[in-house]
């Protein structure tokens, strides 16, 4: 079967690839998303977003009105202390509906799925094969499909067959942390609305936020430990999950206490070492496959979605026959998004480290700092912000406007 029509191929289907097509869809492109599994599914349950994928998310036509909760973010040690206040501006908070907006990630899945018009995406479609020409990408498909497409963005995720297509095998970095994670719309429980408690003792992350989901208000929280990478399981992950937020402040135990099993969620956090370049010739990397993050970001979706939003960007008004013209689009595209997510995996690396790793003796000397010194306002409450105003300025003031 072959299919003659001249498209884009993005190949995955999650936050990434969905964004590349929508950007793409937007600056004037056809484009087709291939997904190897029966349906785009959300692997995850809970999420956060900062402000620059809400801004990319909406110019590229995603309804984003209630989709989650705004938030405010603190940082405090296991007493409760605020270590560090994430104050982001106003005119900022105001525009984009909070400055950090709690959710789930199924959600946002149907709020993307539901702005891709009809036929743009096929699943259960095996990639077997790529090949640059020059002048094109072939692709074979397990079922004998042959597509030729202009430009190929590989949004394949951590396992990134495009990725290993373009650079070889990247083995995984294992953190040699784990999270376990859930949420509740129990409405007995207490906590404080629309803020995200990031609270840290000795050895243990214990964090909450506000989310909204459908009309309805709840909680999401998480916990956070090291755990060797070939350690199996805890066989019971709610009550493991328990033991480790007895320990806490505040409300999250009773939040804990409050969620169905069957919203709970554990994944062992694992990254991939940052690339020099993403791109050869007619292909790209986005998402995962080019930066897999840990969740100490809290950024990983996000700059998913902001990698779309930049592809729509540096295509919009490219000739796709022009092979000149495409490859230097792709470059321009890496060449500032590189440095920032390399920035965005590296702090996520270390702050697991720090928080996780530090030698027993040295953890009494670690929060003594954080918490009788600046060091953490100013990395996490001061900085934080100012690259988020900076990346929405980057962003410019649409896709098709900026070229």
């Amino acid at each position: 079967m072959n299919d003659p029509r001249p498209h884009i191929a993005v190949l995955g289907a999650g936050p990434a690839g969905m964004a590349s097509a929508l950007g793409l869809l937007k600056a004037g492109h056809d484009v087709v998303i291939y997904e190897r599994y029966p349906r785009a599914r959300a692997a995850g349950n809970i999420l956060n977003l900062w402000p620059p994928p809400i801004k990319a998310l909406q110019e590229m036509g995603v309804d984003t009105e209630d989709l989650g909760a705004p938030c405010h973010a603190t940082f405090r040690n296991a007493k409760g202390r605020v270590r560090a206040d994430v104050q982001i501006p106003q005119d900022v908070v105001e525009r984009y509906g909070g400055g950090f907006i709690g959710m789930l990630r199924p959600d946002l899945y149907s709020r993307m799925l539901e702005a891709i018009p009809k036929g743009v995406l096929q699943t259960d479609r095996h990639l077997t094969g790529i090949h640059d020409h020059g002048d094109g990408v072939t692709l074979t498909f397990d079922d004998g499909a042959v597509v030729e497409t202009p430009v190929l963005i590989g949004a394949d995720g951590i396992d990134s067959m495009v990725r290993r297509h373009l650079w070889g095998d990247t083995p995984k970095r294992a953190h040699n942390l784990h999270i376990i994670g859930g949420y509740t719309f129990d409405t007995s429980v207490v906590a404080e609305p629309n803020e995200v408690v990031l609270t840290h003792n000795r050895t243990v992350q214990g964090s909450y936020t506000s989310i909204r989901s459908q009309g309805r208000d709840g909680y999401q929280w998480w916990v956070l430990e090291a755990w060797p990478d070939d350690r199996p399981a805890p066989t019971d992950l709610h009550a493991h999950a328990t033991e480790l937020a007895a320990g806490f402040p505040g409300p999250l135990s009773a939040l804990l206490a409050a969620t169905p099993r069957e919203n709970l969620q554990r994944w062992p956090i694992r990254d991939l070492r940052p690339l020099k370049h993403w791109s050869k010739g007619r292909i790209t990397l986005a998402g995962d496959a080019a930066h897999a993050t840990s969740p100490y970001a809290a950024y990983g979706a996000g700059m998913s979605i902001c990698d779309g939003y930049f592809i729509g960007q540096v295509l919009a008004g490219v000739d796709l026959g022009d092979t000149a013209a495409v490859t230097q689009a792709l470059v321009d595209y890496e060449t500032p998004r590189i440095p920032h997510t390399t920035e965005q995996v590296q702090s996520a690396y270390v702050l697991g480290q720090v928080f996780h790793h530090a030698p027993a003796p040295l953890r009494p000397l670690r929060d003594f700092v954080l918490d009788h010194t600046p060091l953490l306002q100013r990395q996490m409450g001061e900085r934080n912000p100012r690259d988020i105003v900076a990346q929405l300025d980057e962003m410019g003031t649409g896709i098709v406007a900026a070229r």
